[in-house]
């Protein structure tokens, strides 16, 4: 049997947890007047904006799920959707050098998602806790 690579169980779970606080923290901003004159600056209504990040966390916690669970799938989702993300933040957006840390660490997760330990538990199709 195949173990999960420790970096496949870690950023699974950074990304659930994380989308889960950003979940509640976005909808704390709602109507914030602060965040709004913000995101005023985009070309991007304000409410497909909400629209995008609800449906960009909700991807994420799927896919964090199915990288846990030996998915394939899921590791091209994540990528595939947050590769999306960036390029329409990045023709869209005023402020494009708040997006480097963002794209920095999306590689280094990239990285490790297609790294041979991965590729060989992904490609097992049988889930298996992590190793020691």
């Amino acid at each position: 049997m195949n173990t999960r690579p420790k970096s496949v169980t870690i950023i699974s779970w950074v990304l659930l947890v994380m989308s889960v606080i950003s979940i509640f923290s976005t909808s704390l901003t709602y109507n914030n007047p602060e965040v709004v004159e913000i995101m005023s600056l985009s070309t991007i209504p304000i409410t497909l904006q909400y629209i995008m990040i609800t449906l960009g966390l909700t991807i994420t916690i799927i896919s964090a799920i199915g990288m846990l669970n030996c998915k394939n799938w899921a590791r091209f989702l994540y990528v595939g959707w947050s590769m999306i993300g960036f390029i329409i933040s990045l023709l869209t957006s005023p402020m494009i050098a708040m997006l480097i840390p963002g794209i920095i660490v999306f590689m280094i997760i990239t990285f490790f998602l297609f790294s041979s330990k991965a590729n060989i538990y992904f490609n097992s199709g049988k889930a298996v806790p992590s190793d020691s």
